[in-house]
């Protein structure tokens, strides 16, 4: 069925194009297991990433995977970035006029996103597809993985297409530069990220100010972080705290966050970016999912990531259900009721991580 990509193993060098514009750092972080297969397949092949301009840094530092980069110009019914009929028409072009042998469409389930792909040019399409949805060839496409981690989604396309995978693990390389933020930082320290891209994503500030607190009182600096958008979050929580945390939100680059997280003892944050970060660089960490999918977006290592995510409870879950005057009658919902993530709860899994830190120094 896939000769022909079998043949594209075969050339001394071809040219592969990536499709994956959308800006998050999780999207981008989940897709380099299948990264890493696919340079380890085509070793000699010059591998282009079309994404939105934030995603320049990330092709930079994943030279070893990725060697060029396109900028994703917006394309109708591609939501993240708005289309643009002046520069579409100018981008085009200048993919078509690279020659892909190979374009791969690694943005989502393929309904609008196949026929941006096929508009490449490439000898070659593959991706995802939803049945009775436009694919430019079926034997290329396979049917969205739609009950799979983020990280195995991609991972199942490279199966599909014959591409040997090279483990899931997730990867940040750090370069020298990165380290300068850790000049005026203690050496025993947890970081706390109350931020996430979506508000309805982010855990509340007076829970968050709680564990921190609780973090301080076992010994630890906090560490505050987060994007210059969140300074206004991080100066809240500060204010929250009994102890005094450093707040970094807004001074530290990707890199520099991320040389941050490899020296700290612990993380506790929202499902965002800065969760994924710390499972590349093996960071142990809290992450408290409010409103999203935990199957779809939690790390994959449960030892040393502990995910936590709202409970709800039918009301013919259990034999007898109270409503009394301590009831919050806003979390009866749907027949049932809704548990949210409390402090006490984290704190536990903070508790046990940072134990097993000090078993292993000991």
């Amino acid at each position: 069925m896939l000769y022909e990509l079998q043949c594209l193993k075969q050339l001394s060098t071809c040219r592969i194009a990536i499709v994956r514009s959308l800006p998050a750092l999780s999207d981008l972080l989940c897709t380099v297991p299948a990264l890493r297969a696919l340079r380890a397949a085509f070793p000699q092949a010059e591998i282009t990433f079309i994404a939105p301009a934030s995603a320049r840094s990330f092709v930079e530092r994943f030279n070893h995977y990725l060697d060029q980069f396109l900028e994703f110009p917006g394309y109708p019914g591609m939501l993240e970035i708005p289309p643009s009929v002046h520069k579409l028409p100018e981008f085009l072009v200048k993919a078509q006029g690279q020659h892909f042998d190979l374009a791969l469409q690694m943005y989502d389930n393929g309904t609008i996103s196949n026929s941006f792909t096929a508009l490449l040019g490439a000898r070659i399409n593959a991706g995802f597809r939803l049945p009775e949805h436009y694919c430019p060839n079926p034997d290329y496409f396979l049917s969205y993985p739609h009950n799979e981690p983020e990280i195995w989604r991609h991972l199942r396309l490279m199966e599909f297409l014959g591409i040997p995978l090279q483990g899931d693990e997730l990867e940040f390389p750090l370069q020298n530069e990165d380290f300068g933020v850790l000049q005026h930082i203690p050496d025993k320290y947890v970081c706390i990220h109350p931020g996430a891209s979506l508000p309805e994503k982010r855990w509340s500030l007076k829970s968050f100010a709680i564990v921190a607190d609780a973090i301080a009182a076992s010994g630890y600096q906090v560490v505050l972080t987060g994007i210059a958008s969140e300074a206004n979050l991080t100066q809240s929580l500060a204010a929250m705290m009994r102890c005094k945390p450093i707040d970094l939100a807004g001074k530290t680059s990707l890199g520099a966050m991320a040389a941050l997280l490899s020296k700290a003892s612990l993380l506790v944050c929202n499902d965002t970016g800065v969760s994924h970060l710390a499972d590349a660089l093996k960071v142990k960490s809290v992450v408290i999912f409010t409103n999203a999918s935990i199957y779809r977006w939690a790390p994959l290592n449960r030892e040393i990531h502990r995910s936590l995510s709202p409970s709800f409870i039918q009301m013919t879950d259990v034999e007898e259900l109270f409503v009394d005057s301590t009831t919050n009658l806003g979390d009866i919902k749907f027949g049932g009721f809704y548990f949210p993530v409390i402090p006490e709860v984290v704190i536990t899994q903070v508790e046990d991580l940072l134990a097993m830190e000090a078993s292993n120094v000991t």
